[in-house]
Order: structure tokens, then sequence, then C-alpha cells
């Protein structure tokens, strides 16, 4: 992984060998595997396509090992001061932080519960939950929001999935649980077991 980091230049690819030397418990595999990925790239590629590049603060919850934020501060499409990877899990924190690392102060990782965050301190102007699922109320965590506030949400309809407690058979249903004041992009990414649905706008 190294020789590959210093082949391609690529930021996160030296995060994620500095990643494997120093936690090799971290279940990286799974968190870079095609589908964790290619969710990712869709995200990537429809927030720039239909919310700009243009970011002052990026908030990600739920973002395991920090990713998503990883990747979007890599593109060079994007003009981001800052990322936050929030997660529940303290485990993760500082994997986080390793694979972060070369993008300096612009990524950070922290421990939390978004049930419990004060977002009006948050103060990102781009929230981000691809784990919906995994949300029992949707629309009751939406509500913590500041009204106005840009979100990138993504479900599934993995519904044999035990961890997928909020699970949508539809689009059209996604978009009804979100209740969204305003709908950038909406749409649906065929997957081998499963279609990821993706709602991007302001609540």
């Amino acid at each position: 992984m190294r020789g590959l980091a210093a082949y391609s230049g690529s930021v996160l690819v030296d995060g994620l060998a500095r990643v494997i030397a120093k936690h090799p418990e971290a279940n990286i595999a799974n968190a870079f595997n095609y589908k964790q990925v290619g969710c990712k790239l869709w995200a990537r590629d429809k927030l720039f396509e239909s919310a700009g590049p243009s970011y002052r603060k990026v908030a990600v919850l739920g973002g395991w090992y920090g990713v998503l934020p990883a990747m979007l501060l890599e593109d060079p499409r994007f003009n981001i001061g800052a990322t936050v990877s929030y997660d529940i899990d303290p485990a993760v924190e500082e994997v986080a932080r390793t694979l972060g690392s070369g993008f300096g102060e612009r990524f950070r990782a922290v421990t939390a519960d978004m049930y419990t965050l004060d977002y009006r301190n948050v103060a990102a102007d781009l929230i981000v939950n691809t784990s919906c699922e995994h949300i029992a109320d949707l629309p009751g965590w939406l509500g913590f929001l500041p009204s106005g506030t840009r979100v990138l949400l993504q479900s599934n309809d993995y519904f044999s999935e035990p961890t997928h407690i909020n699970c949508v058979s539809s689009l059209d249903q996604f978009r009804a649980q979100a209740g969204l004041a305003r709908t950038d992009f909406a749409g649906a990414l065929p997957m081998k077991k499963y279609t990821r649905f993706m709602l991007i706008g302001t609540i």
C-alpha cells in the first residue's frame, strides 16, 4: 500500500497504508469494499452535480473510519474548508484520524452520538448521513437540524440485515419519510442484493 500511495500520489491511499500499519485490528477492508466505495463515489458525484463544489464545513454522521470525508477532501472538484467525521463508536476515532491525517486540520474525527449533538454548534453547511436505515425515527432526527440545513441522505431496501431497523422499499417512500423542504437530487443505485436510495436537498 505504501508503494501504491507513492505511485498514485493519493493522500487517501497514503492514509490507508498508515491505517494498515498502525491499526491491524481495524476492519478497513470492509470500509473499502467495492459496494462501500461505489456508494460513496455516487454520493460525491451527485453532490457535485446537484449542489455544487463549495462547502465551508461538511459533517458526516455515522462516519465510521472517515472514508467519505477523505474522499471529498481529495476530490479536486471540491472546495471544502473542513470535514468532521462523527461516530458513536470510540474504537473508530483514532483509525479515522490516521486515515485522514494527510489532510491536516481540514479532517477531524469525533466520538459522538448523532442524537445528542447540538447541531447549532456543529455549524456545518452540509450534513451527511448515509446510514438512515439505522435510524428508527428519521423525521425525529432531522428535526434536530436547523431549518434550511443542506443534507445528503442515503438509505436502502436491505431488509434482511438485522441491524437495518428502518429500511425503505422505494425512493418515493424515502422521500416521504425525509420530508425535505427542497430536493435537489433523488435517485436509486441498484446493487447486487439491495438498492441504495439517496436524497440531496434542504430541510
